[in-house]
């Protein structure tokens, strides 16, 4: 079972599909380049994982947003959404990632794999 402060830091896919074109709701996508480019969910901003320490201060404006995080399974964004909280955003990560909205909402998202060779479609 999860700790508490965790779950309220994540939101379903159904959830966040949910909320897809609302104002008061920002879409970020922390994954590489190379994935987004390979498949992505339309209206998600990409600022990379290892990017974002950097570039937290582009979010500004979205403060007073609730900021939906994605990468391709969930880890990511979830650690992208905690230091998005520690910053006073109101961040959640999309449990599941890109993969389980592939699964559970549009299966024309693509699916991937990353290798030692790069990213592939699966």
């Amino acid at each position: 079972m999860r700790e508490n402060n965790v779950v309220l830091m994540e939101i379903s896919v159904e959830e966040a599909s949910k909320k897809l074109g609302q104002k008061n709701v920002f879409l970020l996508d922390v994954r590489l380049p190379e994935e987004f480019a390979v498949s992505k969910i339309k209206g998600f901003h990409l600022i990379p994982l290892h990017e974002l320490p950097s570039r937290i201060g582009e979010l500004s404006k979205h403060k007073k947003k609730e900021i939906l995080v994605i990468c391709h399974h969930g880890s990511r964004s979830l650690y992208a959404a905690s230091m998005l909280r520690n910053a006073g955003y109101n961040a959640k990560s999309i449990v599941g990632g890109l993969a389980s909205w592939s699964e559970k909402i549009d299966k024309s998202i693509p699916k991937y794999i990353k290798g030692p060779f790069g990213v592939m479609k699966a």
